[in-house]
């Protein structure tokens, strides 16, 4: 490995990476409910199943976003339209070229669309970034990264965050696939692991593949290898992102191992999955008001009951409105709220200060009053 010479010292200097002022000082706002064109400008082989989609955003301008926040990219495929949520995996401060890191599923439509067809200078279009999984959400001294498959790409995202801005942060990366073969940006990691004294990498695969000359431990991560490899893990802030099975595992390990579910986050949906049902509400009698719903650019109106969505009751009058999970995930249906109050059961889509601004998620908002929306 080479030898670099030690960066300076974070505790002297303000946390960047966690600070939201960051990534809100520059390129342009890009909000999560508005579409833009993506022209493709690179497509990289990361292994046999995985590649790497670089993109031009509208007029070639910078974008602002958080590292680890998705979009939601949307493509007509077979006549109809197919929207996917993938997390962004180059950093914010690379601004001109945002990507995303797709694994192929073999009965994933989108993936095999963009495997297929998608080539430099190919367009499709796309929601703006979104989601809260990222390091403003919890400022810390040391951090652990565990992922698993293509979970590994919010955290690359982190990743290469940090070491842009030059900060020499105490980071352990703990990535985990099925073969050396399939890890996902390993040399890159190495690279970044020699660049930054106090980031390190950790690599542990089901099984050896095609690579004999294999010597790193082989299985499933395990509180006995988590304590060999990062022995103060109950002293980090803990970001995971993988298959729900490998989180709800990993979760599971770190309580066993008595690290503070306060300090414990993970991406909050499948990056790879599709278009999820719309919760419904249970059926009330003493929820069958009615209100009227008016949209404040387009003069539209139309009347919903009370234990709609108003999502469901805008699609239900024909109208257009931007969404994706219908979970209140994404935050593709953030839309401003002029006038009246909703009854809003998020799952993470959306933060505090933009619901103090007026937003709300549509996909998981009920009307308690007659409404009026920015649309």
């Amino acid at each position: 490995m080479n030898s670099v010479d030690r960066m300076f010292d974070p505790a002297t200097e303000d946390d960047r990476l966690s600070s939201a002022s960051t990534w809100e000082s520059g390129g342009k706002l890009w909000a999560s409910n508005e579409q833009q064109v993506l022209t493709c400008c690179r497509v990289v082989d990361e292994t046999h199943d995985v590649k790497t989609f670089e993109f031009r955003v509208g007029d070639g301008s910078p974008v602002r976003f958080e590292p680890g926040q998705f979009m939601t990219v949307s493509v007509l495929i077979a006549g109809r339209s197919v929207e996917r949520c993938y997390t962004i995996s180059s950093p914010p401060t690379r601004p001109y070229l945002v990507s995303i890191t797709v694994k192929r599923v073999p009965s994933g439509t989108m993936s095999n669309w963009l495997h297929d067809n998608l080539k430099p200078g190919g367009q499709l279009r796309a929601y703006g970034p979104s989601g809260t999984f990222t390091p403003t959400a919890a400022p810390a001294a040391k951090s652990l990264y565990l992922s698993a498959g293509s979970g590994v790409t919010p955290l690359m995202s982190m990743t290469r965050a940090s070491i842009d801005l030059g900060l020499n942060r105490d980071i352990v990366f703990v990535h985990s696939a099925r073969t050396p073969a399939d890890i996902v940006f390993r040399n890159e990691l190495r690279r970044l692991e020699a660049l930054s004294p106090r980031f390190r990498t950790h690599f542990l695969c089901e099984g050896i593949g095609d690579e004999a000359a294999w010597t790193a431990p082989t299985g499933w991560l395990s509180l006995q290898l988590l304590s060999e490899w990062v022995p103060d893990y109950a002293e980090r802030e803990v970001f995971t992102c993988g298959p729900a099975g490998y989180m709800n595992a990993v979760r599971e390990l770190l309580r066993e191992g008595g690290h503070d579910p306060a300090r414990y986050h993970q991406e909050s949906f499948d990056i790879s999955a599709g278009v999820a049902p719309e919760p419904v509400a249970p059926q009330d009698e003493t929820r069958q008001e009615t209100f009227t719903v008016k949209l404040s650019r387009s003069s539209r109106s139309f009347t919903m009951n009370a234990s709609e969505t108003v999502l469901s009751a805008a699609r239900k009058a024909g109208v257009a409105i931007p969404s994706s999970c219908s979970q209140g995930i994404c935050g593709t249906c953030k839309t401003r709220l002029v006038e009246g109050a909703v009854d809003m059961k998020h799952n993470g889509g959306i933060r505090d200060r933009e619901i103090q601004k007026g937003f709300r998620l549509l996909c998981c908002s009920r009307p308690t009053s007659d409404l009026v929306l920015e649309l």
